[in-house]
């Protein structure tokens, strides 16, 4: 698995180290973000915003993973990462790096699932294997389906060091992104998965953890615990087109446009 995650990290930052060379024939009004692809859609929604306020200016964002993110503003690939992680590895330790939101992680199961409230110990021994039945849980007596991402997610690594102690059961469906998961349990009655709060929508179900709701006030209050901050991360002192664009993204409107599609604002 290491091993796909390498290739896929590798060929990523090829394509996007062909985007920033080809941008940068156009006096650096060119600019790449890439990485979390939890965090991708809200990062073109802002983009859009500010391309349509600054005219002449390109942002293309990529998504990739975290780990893409981290290793795409080393190499310099990619002229900002992105990365949703609670605790950032020791490569990224000579970036620069701003916290832009903050991002609630939502279990979900299918909306038939008559399931609405988990504690963190059931959701650990769920994703390790040792419950395999949803009536161990107070539910239907049917086999759990585990699904989860993939190595290299930010989403996953965040999971997994709130909840501790996982070892993912080798019968979990693994997907690559925040959308595919919620599609996986959008159409089977008996699995569970998480995703970021900002894609919550009607299609599947938003559990409780520990009787507490992902909701912006309790994440505000520091009741709900899974929570990770939302990273931009760079070489150098971000610059340019890179800085106006971290600087839109922090500003009142950027802010408020990350309220309004989900996620929580730093400011």
């Amino acid at each position: 698995m290491k091993t796909k995650v390498m290739i896929r990290c590798l060929f990523f930052l090829l394509c996007v180290a062909l985007a920033v060379t080809f941008g940068c024939g156009r006096g650096g009004s060119t600019i790449t973000v890439a990485g979390s692809t939890a965090f991708q859609p809200f990062a073109e929604k802002l983009a859009d915003l500010y391309m349509a306020a600054n005219p002449g200016s390109t942002i293309t964002i990529q998504g990739g993973g975290s780990a893409v993110g981290i290793q795409s503003a080393l190499s310099g690939a990619a002229n900002i990462g992105m990365a949703d992680l609670v605790i950032l590895p020791k490569d990224a330790q000579s970036l620069k790096t701003v916290i832009v939101a903050r991002d609630g992680i939502v279990m979900i199961v299918n909306p038939k699932n008559p399931v609405k409230n988990l504690t963190l110990d059931q959701i650990r021994n769920i994703y390790n294997g040792k419950i395999k039945n949803w009536k161990e849980v107070g539910g239907s007596d049917q086999a759990v389906t585990v699904v989860s991402r993939e190595e290299g997610s930010g989403t996953r690594s965040s999971f997994e060091a709130i909840i501790k102690n996982i070892t993912l059961t080798k019968e979990a469906i693994i997907q690559d992104s925040n959308g595919t998961v919620r599609e996986t349990v959008a159409n089977d009655h008996n699995s569970i998965g998480y995703i970021s709060h900002g894609l919550v929508n009607n299609k599947i179900s938003a559990l409780m953890l520990n009787g507490i709701a992902c909701t912006n006030d309790d994440i505000n209050k520091g009741l709900y615990p899974l929570v990770r901050p939302v990273y931009f991360l760079t070489r150098e002192e971000p610059q340019g087109l890179s800085k106006s664009f971290i600087d839109f993204i922090l500003s009142e409107q950027g802010q408020k446009t990350i309220l309004t599609n989900g996620l929580i604002p730093v400011k």
